[in-house]
This record gives C-alpha cells, sequence and structure tokens, in this order.
C-alpha cells in the first residue's frame, strides 16, 4: 500500500467511514466464506482502487471477496414498518447487520436503517434494521429514488411535502444553491425528490427566475423556514430570498417570528442554531462558500 492504514474494530471502521471506502477484512485460507472478524481495516479509498494496490504491490493473498455494497438510510421513525414495507418492495429479507455481511454476495445490496443524522458518525449501536437486497447498488439505488415517495406515504403517513424557491437578484445561483443542499444534507431534513428552474411572478408582468425545490421531510415545515432564514442574511447583509410554500401557500416569516422585533434578529437566532446543529466540516465549507459570495459582491461592485 501506499501508505500505512491501522487495525481497528468493526464498530470504529463503521463509525469512522465515509461513502466509498472500504472496510477490509483479512481472513484464514480455510475460510470458504469471507465471515468479518472482530478487526478490520479502513482505508480511505474505493474498493477497486485498494483492489488495484493490493495486485500491484504483490501482496501475497491466496483469494479476495468482495462482500455485498452497504446503503445507509435515515427513518426517523416507525422503523419496524420501514423494514416491512421496503423488505416486500424488493423481495429483500430482514437481516441483522451481521447476517448481512455474513450471507451478501458481490451481487446484492444491504440496505441499514438507522433513525440518527446521517452526517454524524454511525455506529453499531444506531442499527435499527438491515434488509439484504438482491440486486446491485446503483440498481437499487435508482429504484429506491423513484419510488421513494410512494414507500414513505406507507412508512410515515404524516410527513410533509413542501416547496423551497430560491431568488438571488445578484444572479449567484450556483453559490446559493449549494449553500442549501449543504445545509439539508448535512441535517437530514428530508428527501429531495425533484429540483429545476422555473418562473415566479412577483408583480403582474413580472417574472423572476427561481430555483425550485420539492422536499419530503418529517419536519414542521415552521422549521424549515426558520433554519433556512439563517442562510437568507449573513448578520445584516440579505444574501438571497427562500420562500417554503405548503400546499401553495407561502409561510410568511411573521409566522415564526414570535419574540423577535425584526428579520435581522430571527436571522441572527436562526444561523445561531444552524452553527450549533452543523458539523464542523459543513460550517468550514458554508464560510467558504460566503467568503466567496462577499468577494464576488465586493469585485462586482468595484
Amino acid at each position: 500500500m501506499t501508505r500505512t492504514v491501522s487495525k481497528t474494530s468493526i464498530d470504529e471502521a463503521l463509525r469512522k467511514s465515509d461513502e466509498f471506502e472500504t472496510i477490509l477484512f483479512i481472513t484464514g485460507i480455510e475460510e470458504k466464506k469471507t465471515i468479518p472478524h472482530e478487526n478490520a481495516f479502513l482505508i480511505k479509498k474505493r474498493a477497486p482502487i485498494v483492489l488495484k494496490e493490493i495486485l500491484n504491490h504483490r501482496v501475497p493473498v491466496e483469494r479476495v471477496d468482495v462482500e455485498c455494497a452497504i446503503l445507509l438510510m435515515r427513518i426517523p421513525k416507525n422503523l419496524e414498518e420501514a423494514l416491512k414495507v421496503i423488505s416486500e418492495k424488493y423481495n429483500g429479507r430482514i437481516v441483522s447487520f451481521e447476517e448481512g455481511l455474513i450471507e451478501g454476495e458481490e451481487e446484492d445490496t444491504l440496505l441499514v436503517l438507522t433513525d440518527k443524522k446521517l452526517s454524524s458518525p454511525i455506529e453499531l449501536k444506531d442499527i435499527r434494521g438491515s434488509i439484504l437486497v438482491p440486486s446491485r447498488i446503483l440498481e437499487f439505488y435508482r429504484d429506491l429514488t423513484i419510488d421513494l415517495p410512494i414507500l414513505l406515504n406507507k412508512i410515515l403517513p404524516d410527513w410533509n411535502e413542501i416547496t423551497i424557491k430560491l431568488y438571488d437578484t445578484a444572479r449567484e445561483y450556483e453559490k446559493h444553491i449549494e449553500r442549501l443542499l449543504l445545509v439539508m444534507e448535512d441535517l437530514d431534513l428530508g428527501f429531495i425528490v425533484s429540483e429545476g428552474w422555473d418562473w415566479d411572478y412577483p408583480r403582474p408582468f413580472m417574472r423572476v427566475p427561481v430555483y425550485k425545490l420539492k422536499l419530503l421531510t418529517w419536519e414542521d415545515p415552521k422549521r424549515i423556514k426558520f433554519l433556512l432564514k439563517g442562510l437568507e442574511y449573513k448578520e445584516y447583509s440579505r444574501l438571497v430570498d427562500i420562500d417554503i410554500f405548503v400546499e401553495n401557500k407561502k409561510i410568511s416569516w411573521t409566522k415564526i417570528a414570535k419574540g423577535f422585533d425584526s428579520k435581522f434578529e430571527l436571522a441572527k437566532a436562526a444561523r445561531e442554531e444552524l452553527n450549533k446543529l452543523l458539523s464542523e466540516k459543513a460550517k468550514k465549507r458554508l464560510y467558504k462558500m460566503e467568503a466567496e459570495l462577499f468577494n464576488s459582491y465586493s469585485s462586482g461592485n468595484s
């Protein structure tokens, strides 16, 4: 290998792993099937790259087995119902995490359910159930994404469908969309089922471009409105307009303004809440994007 990796426990490897990284188990030659042991190696690279480096460095291996891919999904409640609905839909088997690793083949996907925010470290104790699906991960992920609204309606009948519209007079849409998606993903606010460009009509005969997202969420829409208010302003500077709609009705900022004398106070409190909730990694990215925005505004005004 090009760098040293340390042996760790399965729990620690799972907790520290990220998307497209590899957990490697070393087993005895006599084992016909890879059975995960207590110890593992977490390698911060995709599996094909790890295998390439093993072969190119002539590591003395007798046999290589590829386990099923693991897909992690958050369901905040009704997890028993989620296991039942999803396993029936995709002809999967409800198994323990350990059973899934042992029985899963390279053509399978192990769907792991948790009620914990996905941007935070996930440990074995956070797993609430697993489903072994006889389908490759890319095919299963595509089908799961398409079927998500129907599945959620069965699993979480009280979820909310909201529309988010983003408008920027300075036309820095790309940066603002990135900020919005960063916060929504890091806080795990729900599932985005559609997004794209649209037109809005603030006044008769006046139309403006807006970026529109449809979100399925278990959060109170007013809670979403409050959190995203923290992205509209930075201190006393308005960065962008973000409007929230439920059943085509806009949620006014006054609906969440109790205890605040102005939009600025409300936005300040929302930003403080974001700072408490966001991961350190997400905060660094957010601050960097906003610094770039202010530099862009300064350059445009000079």
